[in-house]
């Protein structure tokens, strides 16, 4: 996939441009983001995301379409699980209501940079060496089994800040207390920083972590950059407003983590299979292919990601529903 420079640019350019929109148009005036305003977000981001696969399709064919549907559901899906952790910030910072919505467009807005850098340097690497997708491959199914055997971590897990963060505190003052929404004032004849800043560098720096499988997860689906860096942005700028939307439901989805993890997992054994098929280590079968090695298409690995979400979802739902009709028949 040949992508001239202008595209680039110009994805960039889109990106800043609803960035700004979304500042001026929801952040103007600070206020508690409602579920209907929070559900029209949400479908408007990913009517987006769904025309820029539309878009896709038409310039650059449908196997190119394809992997990007599936980056981007996959993204997604693998984002969602960082919104336990965003609600945890929120509660360990006490960021008051009105506040979280720039709190959140600031602290992803970092993360889509150091996730920009961090796909970067997996094209180049994937371009030179060809032997780091086993090394992503192995690192997807360690991850995924880690998803599956810590599915609960989240009920009791608390937020322990990172060394960027430790590291800011020492080298800046930083104030008790929130100050509205700005992020410096001046006490004391010297310039303190307010909490603020240190929750949405919370956000910023906690999502790169989550990168750690998201982004070799992707390069499983697709090779393309663009098409990597593109499922990022839609993925991360929806998850804001369902942050709002579903915040308080997500311990509802119980079976999320495995689901996540069966994926991350599949995607693995995806990416070893290919990395057999396409072999060029010296000391595996003399550095030949192993064509009889057989290899997943993105059409087949699209519809276990799908199904895996849908499985998860409806199983978390029964059993729900099952848990509440068995705490009502002990009251009654």
């Amino acid at each position: 996939m040949n992508v001239p420079t202008w595209v680039w640019l110009a994805t960039i350019g889109g990106l800043i441009a609803l960035l700004a929109v979304d500042l001026l148009l929801v952040d103007h005036k600070p206020h508690a983001v409602s579920i209907t305003e929070a559900t029209r977000w949400v479908v408007f981001y990913v009517l987006c995301a769904v025309v820029f696969g539309l878009g896709i399709w038409y310039f650059a064919g449908d196997d190119f379409a394809v992997q990007y549907f599936a980056g981007y559901i996959t993204e997604y899906s693998l984002s969602v699980d960082n919104l336990f952790i965003f609600v945890i910030i929120m509660s360990r910072f006490r960021v008051p209501i009105i506040h979280q919505h720039r709190v959140l467009l600031v602290g992803i807005a970092l993360a889509l940079v150091m996730r920009g850098l961090f796909i970067a340097a997996g094209a180049v690497l994937i371009s030179r060496f060809s032997w780091v997708f086993y090394l992503f491959g192995m690192l997807l199914i360690y991850l995924g089994w880690q998803q599956i055997r810590h599915k609960d971590k989240h009920e009791n897990e608390g937020y322990r800040e990172n060394i960027a963060l430790r590291a800011l505190r020492k080298l800046v003052p930083v104030t008790n207390e929130y100050h509205g929404s700005k992020l410096t004032i001046k006490q004391q004849g010297k310039r303190w920083i307010t909490p603020m800043v240190v929750v949405m560098l919370a956000i910023g720096t906690t999502d790169l972590i989550f990168a750690l499988d998201s982004i070799p997860a992707i390069f499983g689906l697709t090779k393309e950059p663009y098409l990597v860096f593109a499922a990022n942005v839609f993925a991360l700028m929806g998850l804001r407003q369902l942050y709002f939307l579903i915040g308080g439901l997500l311990d509802k989805i119980m079976y999320l983590s495995i689901g996540l993890g069966a994926i991350l997992g599949f995607i693995g054994v995806k990416l070893i299979l290919e990395a057999l098929h396409d072999n060029r280590l010296p000391f595996l079968n003399g550095g030949q292919p192993l064509s009889a090695v057989p290899t997943v298409g993105i059409e087949l690995s699209l519809s276990v990601i799908v199904g895996v979400l849908l499985v998860t979802t409806v199983a978390s739902l029964l059993k729900v529903r099952r848990n509440l009709a068995a705490a009502r028949s002990l009251i009654e």
